[in-house]
């Protein structure tokens, strides 16, 4: 593929707009207005009703791919380490073996036709597990939800499946609210919807680079490559999402990691082929295949609840970073909630992988390399 790098398309509006003719830019600005409307569908459906009569299960485990299946990570990390009951995301084909009837298995897909998603439902209806289904109404993943008498949330969906994590999200947060596995009240999501306004103020097209959060970092990440690490298991969550929405988005490479995992082993790249300062740029005789314009780029996500030796370690991590010429940027969580922290820092990202897009010159809606490979295992 061939891209036309130019920044300055960030400081134009119009020419914004032209570089992102399908929208995702205002599919990004949807998320508090999703938060809105998941909470009006999970109501309407009485699913959570459902789920509370029949009492906390022994596990609640999350079946989706994708912007769907990153649903279940969210969810996961608002519950937290304390939650009575593990919340786990499986992302493929199979349950796993421990999987049964005293579980509950919630199915997420956006578009409601997700193959894994919709194979590994159909395999917990056999086991007769309990079932809740989330995603695209008129779908096979309805109708699945229909012949097993199950509770469905039907989404609407703000376009890609990726733009659409907080109307995937907010059913599995009442789900898990019903069940006493987080502190979810609809205040607090009104809150959530109100920080995602403004941050979507903040990010706004219309907004200059140099007092626009996302549009900076864009510009600052092209050329490089980032090394995105989370200070808490819900910043990790964060990062992981912030590269796949650097893949799909900008058609980008990125790699996520988490802390204190990622002292044990990313870190060393810090010394390696794709670190800055590697070689001396005065020396006239030194090999120049050693040399690389696309250095890494540390970007922390740094949450505001971190152990006290992880943020020892997210500290002198980025000093080290920094001594060998490796830029450092940090994103700071908002809030108190866990809810609040990550969905500030996954509305940021979003806006950041969206207009570096833009900056490269590539349209960020369309995954034809996805919808090839789909074509392709369907023959």
């Amino acid at each position: 593929m061939n891209v036309a790098v130019d920044t300055g398309r960030l400081d134009d509006p119009a020419r914004i707009e032209a570089a992102d003719p399908q929208g995702m830019l205002r599919q990004v600005a949807s998320s508090a207005a999703q938060i809105r409307s998941g909470l009006r569908a999970a109501l309407e459906s009485g699913a959570a009703d459902v789920l509370a009569r029949d009492g906390r299960p022994r596990a609640l485990v999350v079946t989706g791919m994708g912007g769907s299946g990153i649903s279940g990570d969210v969810l996961a990390a608002v519950c937290g380490a304390g939650c009575a009951i593990p919340v786990v995301t499986v992302r493929g084909y199979r349950l796993p073996g421990w999987v049964g009837a005293a579980d509950l298995v919630v199915a997420v897909s956006c578009s409601g036709g997700t193959e894994e998603t919709l194979s590994v439902a159909a395999e917990a209806a056999r086991r007769g597990c309990r079932l809740l289904f989330v995603g695209g109404a008129d779908s096979p993943l309805a109708d699945l939800a229909a012949g097993t008498r199950s509770p469905f949330v039907p989404v609407r969906s703000e376009g890609q499946p990726r733009s659409s994590l907080w109307a995937l999200t907010t059913p599995l947060l009442v789900a898990a609210r019903a069940l006493g596995l987080a502190d979810a009240p609809d205040g607090l999501l009104e809150t959530v919807a109100g920080r995602l306004e403004d941050i979507a103020h903040r990010c706004r097209p219309a907004s200059e680079t140099f007092v626009n959060p996302a549009k900076e970092l864009a510009a600052e990440l092209l050329g490089s490559m980032p090394m995105v690490w989370g200070s808490s298991d819900l910043a990790a969550t964060a990062a992981y999402r912030f590269c796949c929405q650097l893949n799909e988005n900008a058609k980008y490479p990125g790699v996520a990691g988490s802390l204190p995992e990622a002292d044990h082993n990313q870190v060393v790249a810090f010394d390696g082929f794709f670190a800055g300062g590697a070689s001396d740029p005065d020396d006239f005789f030194r090999d120049r295949a050693d040399d690389t314009e696309h250095g890494l780029h540390l970007v922390v996500m740094r949450d505001t609840d971190e152990h006290p030796q992880v943020a020892k370690r997210r500290a002198v991590s980025a000093e080290l970073a920094a001594a060998r010429g490796i830029p450092v940027t940090e994103l700071r969580a908002e809030g108190d909630h866990p809810l609040e922290r990550i969905a500030t820092l996954i509305a940021l990202a979003d806006y950041v992988t969206v207009y570096l897009a833009i900056a490269l010159g590539v349209d960020p809606t369309p995954v034809a390399t996805i919808q090839e490979l789909k074509t392709r295992i369907a023959e």
